[in-house]
């Protein structure tokens, strides 16, 4: 696959991201409906930290760790996370991020190896951008359940996604 399809693939995910949850304001930032719960704002900064979590693992230093038990959670970083304008921000920073680096790399530095990990084994690098894509499309889902227990009939959104060979 070339770089430039997975770029567009990065970019209708995100577009699916913010369509799919455009109703939600910053008044929605602190709702979560149950104490152990990610914030709505906390839930935007996970999903960019597992943006980053993965470019890193696929085209820098690796997963590190590969202990599921090990893996980052992410508590520390998303307990300061208030503002749902930030949170949004930081996904806009990571999803820049991920497009830029998969779009600096051919079509052969995406279709190698990663080292074996027990994250997502050898897999071609590209396998990432799938990764970012599944992983953000379960956090929109879990967004529209927040907003629909605040009241909010989410829109109708698509994911539209690009096939490419």
């Amino acid at each position: 696959m070339k770089p430039e399809a997975l770029m567009q693939r990065l970019k209708s995910t995100k577009a699916y991201l913010d369509q799919s949850t455009s109703d939600l304001t910053e008044q929605n930032s602190s709702f979560r409906p149950t104490e152990d719960s990610l914030t709505v704002a906390q839930q935007f900064a996970h999903v960019a930290l597992v943006i980053d979590w993965f470019v890193e693992g696929g085209f820098g230093d690796g997963f590190g760790e590969n202990d599921y038990a090990k893996m980052p959670t992410f508590d520390d970083a998303l307990e300061n996370i208030k503002s749902l304008a930030g949170a949004r921000s930081l996904c806009a920073q990571s999803f820049s991020n991920a497009i830029r680096v998969v779009g600096s790399k051919t079509p052969q530095q995406v279709s190698e190896l990663m080292p074996e990990n027990s994250i997502m084994g050898a897999a071609p690098r590209m396998n990432i951008v799938h990764a970012i894509e599944d992983h953000t499309v379960h956090h929109c889902g879990v967004l529209n359940v927040y907003s629909r227990m605040c009241g909010i009939a989410p829109p109708m959104s698509h994911l539209e996604t690009e096939v490419a060979v």
